[in-house]
């Protein structure tokens, strides 16, 4: 299920601001990004490698060149989002990525 984040960090990925998420995340800062939605944003650039990503929605999301691994992306929704060079957590299998790209499908990672 989807929720409304309020944290500070959160909001500065809503306001495309990842100059400032990335220094937050470089001081140490933590962030709850389950769950959370990203629907329409441009990301590229963003530190978000080793985090709990999971049960969020990346519809039509700007993600090229992003390193993910390491990311919890069980569940996640990447339909109709920019992928190009996106470096994806392992469990993901290409099959799984492609479903949810194309049909907009939740990604079940593997253990």
């Amino acid at each position: 299920m989807l929720k409304e984040n309020t944290s500070p960090l959160y909001q500065s990925l809503q306001d495309e601001d990842i100059q400032a998420f990335n220094e937050a995340i470089d001081k140490g800062e933590t962030v709850d990004l389950r769950h959370s939605i990203f629907r329409g944003l441009d990301l590229k650039g963003a530190k978000l490698k080793g985090l709990d990503l999971s049960g969020g929605h990346f519809k039509s999301s700007d993600l090229r060149g992003l390193d993910l691994r390491g990311c919890n992306m069980d569940g996640c929704s990447v339909f109709n989002a920019k992928i190009s060079g996106v470096f994806f957590p392992k469990e993901l299998s290409p099959e799984e990525i492609n479903l949810s790209l194309v049909h907009g499908t939740r990604m079940r990672m593997k253990s």
